[in-house]
């Protein structure tokens, strides 16, 4: 007598066993990893130092327009560095792409969280480089270019950079310049 083999029931064992390490790599690189890599940069201490985040600007073009008046009667929560239409705008510091998107006030955004937990945040983009959501970044690589979207509509073209903590918003301008250059306080009376 001859045994009939039951294709279907050997079929759904080997998926069973070779579908176990495939979720496992499935789940701990597209679940876990962005979670552990979040945990591994809130851990590191924020960096004292970032890389200007425009191509050729050099520390010496940074104006602190930190804090100045803007519509609403907000306050401008960043710097704003001017070069032309299409320059390169790069990472500051290590981290990861959260998100890519579009707001009123900044236009075409990129944001990023950093070592520390700090969140950057480019905005006014022209355009977003190629890049995703999750992707890991070293200070230097490209995240778009210069434009003046959003409510920069009516300005020349110029990346608005801002350092957000859990406590809120933080001058950036004090992290681009060296330690060296900074200006000294001004003496009280």
């Amino acid at each position: 007598m001859r045994r009939r083999i039951r294709w279907g029931w050997i079929f759904s064992v080997v998926l069973t066993i070779a579908g176990i390490p495939l979720a496992y790599w499935y789940l701990t690189t597209t679940v876990l990893a962005p979670t552990m890599r979040l945990a591994t940069l809130r851990r590191q201490p924020p960096p004292t130092l970032l890389r200007v985040p425009v191509a050729g600007v050099r520390v010496r073009q940074l104006v602190d327009t930190w804090g100045g008046i803007r519509s609403g009667n907000r306050r401008h929560e960043g710097i704003d560095i001017m070069a032309r239409r299409g320059t390169a705008v790069v990472s500051a510091a290590s981290g990861m792409v959260s998100m890519i998107g579009e707001n009123g006030l900044g236009g075409t955004v990129v944001w990023a969280v950093g070592p520390g937990g700090e969140r950057h945040y480019y905005a006014h983009l022209d355009s977003v480089a190629a890049i995703v959501e999750g992707q890991d970044l070293l200070p230097g690589d490209t995240l778009g270019f210069v434009g003046n979207t959003g409510n920069a509509r009516t300005t020349p073209p110029h990346l608005h950079y801002g350092i957000y903590t859990d406590s809120g918003a933080i001058n950036p301008y004090n992290r681009l310049i060296p330690p060296w250059r900074r200006k000294a306080p001004a003496a009280g009376p």
